[in-house]
């Protein structure tokens, strides 16, 4: 007896052999026979081959991006994905009249697939179709990811190579691979479809999604960041962007291994997250702030008490004493929302080591500032910022966009006695994540905040791939957080990486 209690008895139970490979179409008659295909008409004048090898100038790719239509943005599946997509259509709905949702609810996808396959090769021999191994193994995969998945999105999640994943509505999935933005050949069936996997995202983190909260940050199992905006504030329909985290934790040392910075600039972050500096991670959108984040993190001492506070949980530290908080939206009544800064105020008294906020976006940006001045030392956090100057602006305003009534030049001095270090991180053109700036934060002269350079990186040509090529250079200064190093043993490291 299996776990179904529903299946039907219309095709008697045959299933279909897997050695016959007919190709696959959507009617219910199966493949159509004896239709040749017709020859493919030759062009008229041959046109001129592209060589990729070919030197491009400036003005040709300012034209051809001119001249470029915006009409090919339209993710449809084709071949063998499209063929399976249509005979998933055709076989969900007979297959969910012979599934109990209860009992599916309770078995895992491998133990699901098993239950499947019987029901679905009756379901084929009503229909008519003829699958091969390949084709049936690609259907089952394709409905169980429909019913306890995330439908096509599972496709995309699989693959390490993707960093993000971005959807447009139900007609256009974008990815990125390597830095490089790319069409997805996933499709939906339509924007009901969509919407039902973006609610499924959300509700497993208690989080909702609907006309009342049209907007909604998650995350999946493995930590992935999502964000999801649906109708009316969408035009395109249900919007849904994943940015995707590497199973395997990023290290400072395979970030230098990437060429992300150098081997000095490794070993000045190393010693500065193992000496309890306060380090600020200043960057733009997914240039990779939360990696390098997740990076220093490790450098912590085990021994310590290390609290996360973020929007949606995204850190994951390798600390044994470690604990995430995470806020929370306000509820149908517009009751009950805890915000970043009542998580910062409640960290402070559970007797944390460290803390490290996600993101810096508001006013709680002075309970941070306050956090490390006394007596967490080591906090750090992130900020959306385009150089270590500005980031240090940023702060004075988002200070001052809460309710505390200190003049500007106290806000100044403050920020200026709590961050040590400011590490800028950006994402270039060719899609390289490089840190292009570790800048000392020394202290106060007039009203200014002075700061002081330790590493840059400076852009020096680009190859024929279209690469950047740059090399990262010291300043050769006597860093001032250096007392700190000391008190840790890592003085004499820390001097030479710096000079």
């Amino acid at each position: 007896m299996n776990a179904f209690g529903k299946r039907g008895g219309g095709g008697g139970g045959q299933r279909p052999s897997f050695g016959v490979a007919r190709p696959m179409k959507g009617g219910p008659g199966g493949a159509v026979a004896g239709s040749d295909p017709e020859p493919f008409p030759l062009a008229e004048e041959p046109a001129t081959p592209f060589d990729p090898a070919a030197p491009v100038g400036a003005m040709d790719r300012l034209n051809s991006r001119m001249n470029a239509s915006a009409d090919a943005g339209s993710s449809k599946a084709e071949g063998f994905e499209a063929s399976v997509h249509r005979i998933k259509e055709q076989v969900l709905p007979r297959l969910l009249e012979r599934v109990d949702p209860e009992a599916a609810a309770t078995l895992g996808k491998e133990e699901l697939a098993e239950e499947f396959r019987p029901i679905i090769g009756e379901v084929l021999a009503e229909l008519k179709i003829t699958l091969n191994r390949r084709e049936q193994f690609a259907l089952e995969k394709v409905l169980v990811d429909e019913l306890l998945g995330l439908g096509p999105l599972e496709e995309l999640l699989a693959d390490p190579a993707i960093s993000d994943i971005m959807v447009n509505g139900p007609e256009q999935t974008f990815i990125e691979r390597k830095g490089k933005l790319e069409l997805a050949q996933i499709q939906f069936r339509d924007e009901e479809h969509l919407f039902q996997i973006a609610q499924r995202i959300v509700n497993k983190v208690g989080r909702r999604v609907d006309q009342t909260t049209p907007l909604a940050d998650a995350r999946l199992q493995d930590g992935s960041r999502v964000n999801v905006i649906i109708p009316p504030l969408s035009l395109r329909g249900t919007a849904i962007s994943i940015r995707k985290f590497s199973e395997k934790p990023i290290t400072l040392d395979m970030m230098r291994g990437f060429g992300s910075m150098s081997e000095k600039m490794a070993t000045v972050l190393k010693i500065a997250g193992a000496s309890r500096m306060n380090v600020v991670i200043s960057g733009g959108t997914g240039s990779g702030k939360t990696t390098m984040l997740n990076a220093l993190s490790k450098m912590i001492d085990p021994g310590e008490r290390v609290i996360t506070i973020e929007d949606a949980a995204e850190l994951r530290l390798q600390q044994p004493h470690w604990l995430p908080l995470e806020t929370r939206p306000p509820n149908l009544e517009g009751q009950g929302a805890i915000t970043i800064r009542d998580l910062v105020i409640n960290a402070l008294r559970m007797r944390p080591d460290r803390i490290i906020l996600g993101e810096i976006r508001g006013q709680e940006c002075f309970d941070l500032l306050a956090a490390m001045n006394t007596g967490h030392d080591g906090s750090m956090a992130t900020l959306h910022s385009n150089s270590p100057r500005e980031c240090l602006a940023r702060m004075e305003n988002m200070v001052m966009m809460g309710d505390i009534k200190i003049p500007k030049e106290a806000i100044s001095r403050q920020i200026a006695d709590s961050v040590d270090l400011i590490v800028q991180v950006k994402r270039l053109r060719d899609g390289s994540r490089r840190t292009t700036n570790v800048t000392e934060v020394i202290g106060m002269e007039g009203e200014v905040i002075v700061t002081q350079e330790l590493f840059k990186f400076e852009y020096l040509d680009e190859s024929a791939d279209g690469k950047i090529i740059g090399e990262y250079r010291s300043m050769g200064l006597r860093p001032y957080t250096l007392e700190k190093a000391k008190q840790f043993g890592f003085d004499q490291p820390y001097l030479e990486a710096c000079l």
